[in-house]
């Protein structure tokens, strides 16, 4: 795999935060946490902070931790697994100080917690972690834990780059299924994978390593990318940087990103982190041309004036809820909830740093759609997962009144059945367990209970007379011998609601494109196209991400992008030059 050497801020555009600064610089958190075998060294502190010392390596392998029956001995990286619990190096910010701002959910990284987390990678003779059934674009996982022991940061980093286009990204969103494959977790917890690619990235970031690399040479090809989602930003970094063709980037929205800039809430991804990427894709020759909604109109003439085109327009059409009173108002999908709450928060920059000021403060015209509050409302949010959560947060930082989550299925367990006898969902499967996410965490803070209700059916949206929702009236389900769901009898009930947010998933991409192109589609209408060329069944036009596969994860995305530009490449005639 190629080394990515990735970018910094075009020094061409003036900076937009959307969250104050750190106070104290990397190296000094550094020499903050550093071990007491390591600050009572007479060697410098500069050696001492370089990963590239022996003498810091050596200190390192003699420094004392804390293991996980209360005893302190030497830090032991062969026995590591063994002898120290999982411990989060990177914890969330207490529930109550998340909830009183938009900012992200991640707090500071522990340096030393870090080391020590590093040692209880096991380096796996055959690691499932960056497996199939892991990591989807085959980070190498137990050589960055290895680097990240051995304080070796800017190598971990060079190493991380080589796969993954975008770890800021996932080390932030990503479910890390990684972890879920990981050979510590068959015996006990996983290794905290996700913390030490977050952790490694935004050392990277803060050290200035990340920086522009444009192409030496260009092939004199011209490619266009429609949608700026993970997987159209991952396949134009790829035929920008590694194959050097000219890329144009399409994005109807005001802003690049897709779902990272619109459909993800900022706690969890902040907006500043997405531009900070795409700043750098534009300094090493990407262009980006956003407010353009390539129609049916427009993707005949883009497809004449490109050489190819990748459509990673994403699964945007949401499954809906056909009950009575379905028309009410106050019925919402989650990313038209959740996409007005953050143009509101792009058009009042303040709101980002206190849930006091109200988002629709300066919401201007230009975004369209008025901004949806849940603030004295009842919410009941239909439908779990990733995006239910992301509703459940932002509806608490509008000060909801009450807020309850159905979600249709029977509870998970809480421990994945590893030998999969009984659940059909063994190690190393993504383990479907009970899972207590940030926004459950929240509620809980907030309301004193968790805010999940397992195998509800909604029957029927309730009117308050005046064409607005009031209620919804559920009935307890279960699951019968035959697999169907059975309505529990006598267990009919009416829940308060004022505002109603169905996040049930997305069925396929809108099909304009689809339809003007006459590309065939699956049985889904995806777009139809292998994995083993990404090509449609219009000549010269590709199909990667949620638009081919359906509705998936970020990293899934990213794999897709890599993949699809690779073969892009190879129809271009391979380097083109």
């Amino acid at each position: 795999a190629s080394v990515a050497l990735l970018g910094c801020r075009s020094s061409t555009k003036a900076p937009r935060r959307t969250a104050p600064a750190a106070p104290r610089t990397h190296r000094a958190v550094l020499a903050q946490n550093m071990p007491a075998a390591l600050r009572a060294s007479p060697m410098p502190r500069r050696l001492l902070l370089d990963g590239r010392s022996p003498a810091r390596r050596t200190l390192l392998r003699h420094s004392t931790v804390q293991r996980r029956d209360g005893s302190v001995a030497p830090l032991n990286k062969l026995r590591g697994f063994i002898e120290i619990e999982r411990k989060a190096p990177a914890p969330y910010r207490p529930a109550a100080d998340r909830l009183a701002d938009y900012a992200e959910i991640n707090g500071p990284a522990d340096q030393a917690e870090l080391t020590r987390q590093s040692a209880r990678c096991m380096d796996c003779g055959t690691p499932f972690c960056h497996t199939h059934t892991g990591c989807p674009i085959s980070n190498v996982i137990p050589e960055f834990n290895q680097q990240v022991f051995d304080g070796e940061w800017r190598q971990a980093y060079s190493n991380l780059a080589s796969t993954n286009n975008f770890p800021e990204f996932t080390g932030r969103v990503c479910p890390a299924p990684c972890e879920g494959a990981c050979v510590a977790g068959l015996v006990d917890e996983s290794v905290t994978i996700k913390s030490m690619e977050y952790s490694i990235i935004e050392r990277a970031w803060s050290e200035g390593w990340v920086v522009a690399a444009p192409p030496a040479r260009r092939s004199g090809k011209k490619v266009a990318v429609v949608g700026s989602g993970p997987a159209g930003l991952a396949a134009a970094d790829e035929l920008n940087k590694k194959y050097g063709h000219a890329v144009t980037v399409f994005e109807r929205a005001e802003r690049a990103g897709g779902l990272l800039t619109y459909g993800i809430p900022n706690m969890k991804l902040d907006k500043e982190t997405v531009q900070r990427r795409v700043d750098l894709m534009e300094a090493e020759g990407i262009s980006f041309v956003t407010g353009a909604e390539v129609d049916a109109a427009a993707i005949s003439e883009t497809v004449e004036g490109f050489d190819a085109t990748v459509l990673a327009i994403g699964s945007t059409v949401p499954n809906n809820l056909p009950i009575p009173g379905r028309d009410l108002d106050g019925i919402v999908y989650a990313m038209e909830f959740l996409t007005r709450n953050q143009k509101a928060l792009f058009a009042n920059p303040p709101a980002l740093l206190t849930t006091e000021v109200t988002p629709e403060v300066g919401l201007t015209s230009k975004y369209g759609g008025g901004f949806i509050s849940a603030k004295g409302k009842h919410v009941v949010v239909i439908g779990g997962g990733d995006t239910g959560t992301d509703c459940i947060g932002t509806s608490l930082r509008h000060g909801c009144k009450s807020l309850v989550n159905f979600e249709l299925f029977p509870a998970p367990p809480d421990e994945q059945d590893k030998r999969g006898e009984a659940s059909g969902n063994p190690w190393p499967l993504w383990p479907r367990i009970m899972r207590v996410d940030y926004g459950h965490e929240e509620a809980s803070h907030r309301f004193g209970a968790d805010p999940r209700t397992y195998s509800v059916l909604s029957k029927e949206f309730v009117s308050d007379g005046a064409g607005r929702v009031r209620a919804v009236k559920t009935v307890q389900v279960e699951v019968g011998p035959d697999g169907r769901f059975a309505e529990v009898e006598g267990s009919e009930r009416e829940h308060p609601a004022d505002l109603v947010i169905l996040a049930m998933g997305f069925r396929h991409p809108e099909q304009e494109i689809v339809r003007a192109l006459r590309l065939e589609t699956d049985q889904r209408s995806n777009a139809k196209a292998s994995t083993s060329d990404y090509k449609t069944s219009a000549p010269g036009v590709f199909a990667a991400g949620d638009c081919r596969r359906g509705q998936s994860l970020v990293v899934w995305a990213i794999n897709e992008g890599r993949g699809v530009a690779k073969s892009v490449d190879a129809y271009l005639g391979g380097k083109g030059w």
